[in-house]
């Protein structure tokens, strides 16, 4: 996969563990650099009396063992205390003055423009920044405030393309104008101290947001059958990130990163409900939560808490100690196979096999039509749900720029040959003299390259799909074709 990723154009891997188990990160770190990659391991950084610098540099040493050419401090949360992340990159600096230290930090509790100005005073060599429509709130702050302030605080820093920046951020709003906006959790813009104490991750809030009001009305018909006070639903998440205060410990201090903030928060959620009804915290556990509790999938930062113990004792449940990648089988197999059974191509490389290794279900409903036509009714749904505009599209009957009637009545024979995107026509590449289209009469092979388009992406080859000679040119060299546009007929 890493040679894949590498020949795509991916020249760093960035890999982290939830639990900070360097047995996780082991051999991505080795197959990366194997691959001819930049291996860089994320330290899951959170804020507990475990998680301290002589935790966080135990671990460095490991994976600079391992051979991992630069250390990420990925604060999900934004909760890492800015000082704290100062003395870190300071330390992890003084002792590997050749590993490279980048810092990833949101902005959810508010604490991220002072944590990146600590690390950058300390040593580090980069820092990720967002821009905007999607920046602040619970993502990175915009690169124009931290390029400012690190301007101020005496860095040599570069100066900003505006241009650039503001053709980006009007790309960025015209995908959440047609898209990604109908599915952004208004809240996902706020930032709010009361992550500070519960340490769950800005992206989530959305989701927990959605479980809160599922579970708001059944909450507060159990409250009134017991004849006790309704709840509103911001009493309800207060009481919420109080519970996942509570439990977060009771579990081992598990970074509150993907997987693992979602089976706190979910075990949290379950003993918010359970409790309310007057049941027993713990009633709920799903499986998932329970394969890290027993060790499944890696080693826990913290100790467990003796009630958590007990509770797996008496369902029978045994601790793991073993290495969580012996518990992985090599399927890439089993993939293949499949994929050669469907007559699906596996991709240049084998991209597409990996791809569908990685992402079983979601490959599936791909090939299978299921994944658009599941976005196209979430999307219309969404839509009608935000009362927006209804919109039209009618065809439009464009006059050719050439009379294709007088071509074909000269050429009976004659094939046309349309651009498969929009973008500037290349006709040829002359370093010599100026180019221009070719001559009529030129010979044209099948499938391989005709001309060039331009598009926004890079450079499109044009192939007819039959040879011949050019018999008319429809498009000069350089002129802007849209998708579908004759460029030439050939016979």
């Amino acid at each position: 996969m890493y040679k894949v990723k590498a020949k795509q154009g991916t020249n760093i891997s960035r890999s982290f563990c939830g639990l900070n188990d360097p047995r996780n990160l082991e051999l991505s770190a080795k197959y990366a650099k194997k691959g001819g990659m930049i291996s860089q391991i994320a330290l899951s950084i959170t804020s507990s009396p475990v998680h301290t610098v002589e935790y966080y540099m135990s671990l460095v040493d490991k994976v600079v063992a391992f051979g991992a050419d630069e250390i990420c401090l990925k604060d999900m949360a934004g909760i890492g205390r800015p000082a704290f992340l100062g003395r870190l990159t300071k330390a992890i600096k003084d002792k590997y003055p050749h590993i490279v230290v980048e810092y990833h930090g949101h902005s959810g509790p508010g604490f991220s423009v002072a944590s990146m100005l600590e690390v950058a005073r300390a040593g580090a060599d980069y820092i990720d920044v967002a821009m905007e429509p999607i920046a602040w709130g619970m993502v990175h702050p915009d690169v124009i405030t931290i390029q400012a302030m690190l301007k101020d605080a005496g860095f040599l820093v570069k100066d900003i393309n505006m241009d650039a920046y503001m053709e980006a951020r009007s790309l960025t709003q015209s995908f959440m104008d047609d898209y990604l906006g109908y599915f952004m959790d208004p809240s996902n813009k706020v930032s709010t101290s009361l992550l500070v104490g519960c340490g769950l991750p800005g992206g989530m809030m959305g989701s927990m947001m959605a479980d809160l009001k599922g579970f708001h009305g059944a909450i507060n018909s159990s409250l009134r059958n017991q004849g006790k006070k309704e709840l509103k639903l911001d009493e309800l998440v207060v009481m919420l990130f109080q519970e996942v205060e509570y439990v977060w410990p009771r579990l081992g201090y598990p970074p509150l990163v993907t997987p693992f903030s979602q089976y706190v928060k979910n075990t949290a959620l379950m003993n918010l409900m359970h409790t309310l009804k007057g049941e027993p915290r713990w009633s709920t556990i799903d499986k998932d939560t329970w394969n890290m509790i027993l060790g499944k999938t890696g080693k826990l930062p913290g100790e467990l808490a003796p009630e958590i113990i007990q509770l797996a004792k008496e369902k029978g449940m045994e601790f793991y100690n073993g290495n969580p990648q012996d518990a992985f089988p090599n399927e890439l197999d089993r993939f293949r196979k499949e994929m050669k059974e469907n007559n699906w191509d596996l991709g240049e490389d084998e991209e597409e096999l990996f791809e569908f290794a990685m992402h079983e279900r979601q490959y599936r409903d791909y090939k299978s039509g299921v994944a658009k036509q599941r976005f196209t009714a979430e999307l219309e749904a969404a839509k009608a749900k935000a009362n927006a505009p209804i919109v039209i599209t009618r065809p439009v009957v464009e006059m050719p720029k050439v009379d294709v009637e007088k071509i074909i009545a000269a050429n009976p024979n004659a094939k046309p040959v349309q651009s498969t995107v929009k973008g500037q026509l290349i006709w040829q590449y002359d370093i010599i003299d100026k180019s221009s289209a070719p001559n009529i009469g030129e010979k044209v092979e099948a499938n391989k390259p005709m001309c060039f388009v331009q598009a926004f992406y890079g450079l499109e080859e044009i192939k007819p799909a039959f040879e011949g000679k050019i018999v008319a040119i429809c498009a000069k060299h350089g002129e802007i074709v849209q998708k579908g546009e004759i460029i030439a007929f050939v016979e």
